[in-house]
């Protein structure tokens, strides 16, 4: 399964996005802002391609997808929230976004249980689970 997160062209404060999974529009996404030196919990991660991996997260208490292999992070998942400032470097979904530079998608938990069983199908499987980030 490749997943793909366009970005828009974002500002200082932070990074909004389409995701795509395997050509198809999935949701919105919200990030931190991307910069070219990393500010600790307020850095997007770089452009690139990750493995999607499922493992428990200790923060969240749940089952998440990880993205293995992130220069410089660690811990970087996809999860549910509304801004960046409910972000540490991660990737927010949402299905709502009525404007594309207010930093707030909506609809988070709906994106979220809609996405999760596509990826577990597929590490179920043994599908690769790729996201590229452009």
């Amino acid at each position: 399964m490749k997943m793909k997160l366009v970005r828009n062209k974002g500002t200082v404060e932070f990074t909004e996005g389409k995701l795509y999974v395997d050509g198809e529009f999935e949701c919105y996404t919200v990030e931190d802002a991307v910069r070219k030196v990393k500010v600790h919990n307020r850095t997007a991660i770089p452009a690139g391609t990750y493995n999607v991996i499922m493992t428990m997260s200790t923060r969240f208490k749940k089952v998440l997808p990880l993205l293995e292999g992130v220069p410089n992070f660690t811990g970087v998942r996809i999860h549910s929230g509304n801004s960046s400032k409910d972000t540490e470097g991660c990737i927010i979904v949402g299905s709502i976004n009525d404007k594309l530079d207010d930093d707030w998608v909506s609809g988070s938990k709906v994106a979220m249980q809609r996405l999760m069983p596509k990826i577990q199908d597929a590490l179920a499987v043994k599908e690769k689970v790729t996201l590229e980030i452009v």
